[in-house]
């Protein structure tokens, strides 16, 4: 079999092409292996496509709730075919160039097929066998299919096709309350399907901050039909519909829905990719296990995004990248995490940066915690915001910031302020003194770091 030698090997196209594009400029012979459609899995089926389609979703909602301000606006139809065939058209051209660019990059051959490790540092990829000095494992997760009976019986969706749908479900079934199954029901719910969310425990987005989830879920409660503490047992077909046979507390009942989506976290491509037989260790979730440095067990051989599962998230998965680019051709760096943030574009949308209240409880750590309403600021009532607020969590003694927890409108913009003063080591005290415009909404963030 051909065996052909490089300078450096990414394997996946999501933020890899980061040290791909790095390594082919410094005149590297470098390989990128991508069987799917380029840009990874936020270009393709995560943070645009679904945020782009969540738009709709917003549109409608602001249409339904304008009685609020003195105007009657009905919405008379719903294009799902529009709406959709729109983002993917986007997408699917940004992809293709993205694709395009890199096959005609000098120094850069792109493979279209799947990789696995057939020893250390040897890589089988269609008929071919390739090695590189480095290699970089950039190959990310897919959503996690739990072994519920029947569910390989039955044609479900993951958060790969339910961005691609042709046609709009009148009824919906998510399993799974967490950022995605929320996100979901939210497009989903807001342009018209009825939708049924299947929880395990009695909170949706139940990794956030508890105060957060609580409110999250009142008022989503008023939206969708949320089934709490559920087990689901077994799926099946019933006439045109999917049956799902769940426990709750003991008692069983049977769900109907139109579509069927598995929304129950996602899981590293390790597996796809025969890790084990390039002698890479794992985590005992199977993440591929790195140290500080982003450097695997194998020396030469770094892992960077979802499949060192260290933060999954596309931004983390970027910082990574840069990271790895240092410590592989320069001086090494430990990867600073700090102010890691992240956000959910959910209807109201939740963002997070720092510890939330029941980790410092749990580490012991004495903090001064203060919340401040949106409703409580000039441009809160103005857009007659009444859920909506911003928790923060400082130091008693030195204000340094723990955490900021904020759910409401805007909420993924409003946090990028704390991100700064949290990055810059400002403390509360960079916020407060700061001059913000008046009656701007960032206001309700300013206001609650004043104890």
């Amino acid at each position: 079999m051909k065996k052909r030698y490089f300078d450096v090997i990414v394997i996946g196209a999501g933020s890899g092409l980061e040290i791909s594009s790095f390594a082919a400029a410094q005149g590297l012979k470098t390989a990128i292996i991508e069987p799917g459609p380029f840009g990874g899995t936020c270009l393709n089926r995560g943070c645009i496509p679904s945020k782009m389609l969540i738009q709709s979703a917003d549109v409608m909602e602001t249409i339904r709730t304008s009685q609020k301000f003195g105007i009657t606006g009905k919405a008379t139809k719903v294009d799902w075919a529009k709406i959709v065939s729109r983002v993917n058209k986007l997408i699917d051209e940004d992809s293709r160039q993205i694709e395009q660019a890199n096959k005609k990059s000098k120094n850069l051959t792109a493979y279209k097929e799947y990789a696995q490790f057939i020893g250390k540092k040897e890589l089988l990829v269609g008929k071919e066998i390739i090695t590189a000095d480095k290699i970089f494992i950039c190959a990310g997760a897919r959503p996690s299919i739990p072994p519920i009976p029947g569910l390989k019986e039955v044609p479900y969706l993951t958060s790969d096709e339910a961005l691609r749908l042709k046609k709009q479900p009148k009824t919906l079934t998510i399993i799974g309350g967490g950022y995605i199954g929320t996100e979901l029901a939210h497009f989903y719910g807001s342009l018209g399907t009825k939708v049924t969310i299947l929880q395990r425990n009695n909170l949706l987005m139940s990794n956030e901050d508890t105060e957060i989830a609580q409110t999250f879920t009142r008022i989503a409660r008023q939206k969708y039909n949320i089934i709490f503490n559920a087990t689901t047992k077994q799926v099946y077909k019933k006439a045109k519909q999917i049956a799902a046979d769940i426990e709750v507390n003991g008692k069983k009942k049977t769900i109907l829905g139109e579509q069927l989506l598995v929304a129950a976290g996602r899981q590293p491509n390790t597996d796809l990719l025969n890790c084990k037989a390039g002698g890479i260790e794992l985590t005992d979730k199977g993440f591929v296990k790195v140290n500080a440095y982003l450097e695997t067990n194998v020396p030469g051989i770094w892992a960077i995004g979802d499949i060192a599962g260290i933060y999954m998230f596309k931004h983390s998965a970027n910082l990574e990248a840069g990271y790895a680019i240092q410590n592989s051709f320069g001086k090494k760096i430990p990867v600073d995490y700090s102010a890691m943030p992240h956000a959910a574009f959910s209807s109201p949308q939740v963002a997070s940066v720092g510890k939330t209240e029941d980790e410092l409880i749990e580490e012991n750590k004495k903090y001064a915690k203060n919340v401040h309403y949106y409703r409580e600021t000039g441009y809160g009532a103005a857009i007659q915001e009444e859920d909506g607020f911003v928790k923060v969590l400082v130091d008693p003694n030195t204000r340094e910031i723990l955490g900021c927890h904020i759910i409401g409108p805007d909420a993924s913009m409003l946090i990028h302020e704390v991100i700064v003063a949290m990055k810059a080591k400002l403390g509360a005290k960079g916020i407060v003194d700061a001059v913000h415009v008046h009656p701007a909404l960032s206001e309700v963030v300013q206001r609650a770091f004043q104890f």
